[in-house]
């Protein structure tokens, strides 16, 4: 079975996974009368049920209606908390004082302390912070780290450097240490101990991220190497192609510090930690990060952008087009902004205005290939392929010398020119994405399922296919596709196999369903093949399937005798 390039991430936000936080109904007893005690116990439900689908506003009024009822509650106190922290209300402050053993609240109440300017409070509470699951190991991380910029916003610099001394020196995680010690000596004005930190930083993380190149550049610029600058920014260019339509804004403003003062390397450690949550698709705690981090930083653009990228990723654009309302236009991370703005604007049901922002930002940044992609994106998304192929060619035209991390343009034209009936330049794309990236699993499997279903290269087909299968052993789509082509090769007995686990994966999917019909036929198993079929044509499947499931009932049922049987409309399909 053919598909896309998912660019969306399902996340649950559940609050239970950042708390110690009881599954059953607040303290109903101590509520006081039937009606309060139903009343708590609705809005405590449907505040847990919002949260579940990741509607953190909605479950914030709901847990904070409840605690004016029953205000003595822990259990309400602490859903509210966390949902307040969340969206950004500032709830969340005078919930947290009330939560003395919850080591988030402690977080927050800690980074107010700090920002006050109270930096003994501050550290004090960051190294009281309690250790307990799930989330011990991460506050066994952030702990030296934020007691590290408490002790410098306090002007003692020996004793931050002497706080993360024993972890720059150890082995894990040693670059995030030696990364905040460069940044407290730099700021500190210790140029020696500065670099040698960063080194240190650079070395044991490799290719920077685009926030790591901030930093390290800036360093650089300031000490009079701007070529060296320049390198570490294009490189991170290099490895990210959306941060290339920034780097000319980033370069001009490549001497400018990030951190200014202790608060902001406090929204760091938070930031960059994000950062690292979110590579790992743990994507309640990393939000859970950025909000300290902009609490503390409301400016920071980069967080600001990962938030953003989370909350499209948890299906909420609005949010994440709050987010990123407040950057202005001369921000050096505007070009970037501006493209996930285009994005977030499709996503809420506004294409024809996401494309209108598109075609501005091509206008204004004439020589990059990324404003072009989102349209080819936005137009195939609306089955528009014709369109979509304009816009990828102009992309392509765009990029110069293709790159491995440019496979998935080649990809995503060659679908719209697969459905636009261009097969010959679609072939020539998908076999250009595999020169850029010979292992990409979505490539193999789209390719080796068209040849498939074209009868040709049926042996390669199958490689290409049990390559995709070898990466991606729990894919319905990758798993149905092999048993296609085995289906194609005579292989009944494994393509039966294939499909039955197919649509185990994904019962509900119209294509593996009418597939395994295919496979039982083909094997004499015709009562369940015209199982299949029906069951396809309730699973609303393509328009243009319709027929030949019909097709195929029909004639079968004639050739076995049996009497049509009624079928509900397709355009009503019953699940």
């Amino acid at each position: 079975m053919q598909h896309g390039r998912s660019l969306r991430r399902s996340l649950l936000l559940v609050l239970s996974l950042l708390s110690a936080c009881a599954a059953s109904n607040p303290s109903a007893d101590a509520a006081g009368p039937r009606d309060d005690r139903q009343a708590v116990a609705g809005a405590f439900l449907t505040g847990r049920f919002a949260a579940m689908q990741s509607d953190l506003d909605f479950a914030a009024d709901e847990f904070l209606r409840a605690l004016v009822v029953d205000p003595d509650s822990p259990e309400l106190r602490q859903q509210a908390f966390l949902a307040c922290l969340m969206v950004g209300r500032p709830d969340a402050v005078r919930l947290a004082q009330n939560l003395p053993g919850d080591e988030t609240a402690q977080l927050l109440l800690a980074d107010h302390d700090a920002a006050s300017g109270n930096w003994e409070a501050a550290e004090h509470r960051f190294a009281a912070l309690p250790h307990q699951e799930p989330t011990q190991g991460l506050t066994q991380l952030l702990q030296p780290l934020l007691v590290a910029w408490t002790q410098q916003g306090a002007g003692n610099t020996d004793a931050a450097l002497a706080t993360l001394h024993p972890f720059i020196e150890g082995q894990r995680s040693r670059f995030i240490y030696a990364l905040h010690g460069a940044l407290i000596a730099d700021l500190a004005g210790r140029t020696a101990e500065a670099g040698r930190l960063y080194r240190i930083a650079q070395a044991e993380y490799g290719p920077p991220t685009l926030e790591l190149a901030r930093l390290m550049a800036g360093w650089q610029a300031r000490q009079g190497h701007p070529a060296e600058a320049a390198q570490t920014l294009k490189a991170s260019a290099d490895l990210n192609p959306e941060v290339a339509i920034a780097l000319p804004t980033l370069q001009a403003a490549v001497g400018e510090r990030v951190i200014h003062r202790a608060t902001d390397g406090l929204a760091e450690v938070y930031l960059v930690l994000a950062a690292a949550l979110h590579q790992q698709d743990t994507g309640v705690l990393s939000m859970l990060m950025l909000r300290l981090a902009l609490d503390l930083r409301p400016d920071d653009t980069a967080g600001r952008l990962l938030a953003a990228d989370i909350a499209e990723a948890t299906r909420h654009p609005d949010t994440g087009l709050d987010l990123l309302a407040p950057v202005a236009a001369d921000d050096p991370l505007a070009g970037i902004v501006r493209l996930h703005r285009a994005t977030l604007t499709e996503q809420i049901g506004r294409p024809e205005d996401a494309l209108h922002q598109l075609e501005q930002i091509a206008r204004d940044y004439p020589d990059r290939p990324e404003p072009y992609i989102s349209q080819g994106d936005i137009l195939r998304a609306q089955h528009h392929y014709a369109d979509a192929v304009t816009a990828y060619d102009k992309a392509v035209a765009q990029m110069g010398t293709p790159t491995r991390l440019d496979w998935p343009l080649f990809y995503d034209r060659g679908i719209a020119l697969e459905q636009s009936k261009d097969w010959p330049r679609a072939e020539n794309d998908f076999l250009a994405a595999l020169k850029l990236a010979p292992d990409q699993p979505y490539v193999l499997n789209y390719l080796g399922y068209s040849w498939a279903e074209q009868g040709r290269n049926l042996a390669r087909a199958r490689q290409m296919i049990e390559r995709a299968v070898e990466q991606r052993p729990n894919d319905g789509a990758v798993i149905d596709s092999l048993g296609w082509v085995m289906l194609r090769q005579g292989d009944t007995a494994g393509a039966v196999k294939s499909l039955e686990r197919a649509v185990e994966l994904m019962p509900e999917d119209a294509t593996l369903n009418g597939h395994l019909g295919d496979a039982y036929w083909a094997a004499g198993r015709r009562q369940e093949a015209l199982y299949q079929w029906r069951r396809a044509l309730n699973l609303n499947p393509e328009p243009e399937d319709i027929p030949k499931l019909e097709a195929k009932l029909h004639q079968s049922e004639q050739a076995l005798g049996i009497a049509a049987a009624p079928q509900a409309p397709a355009t009503n399909p019953v699940r």
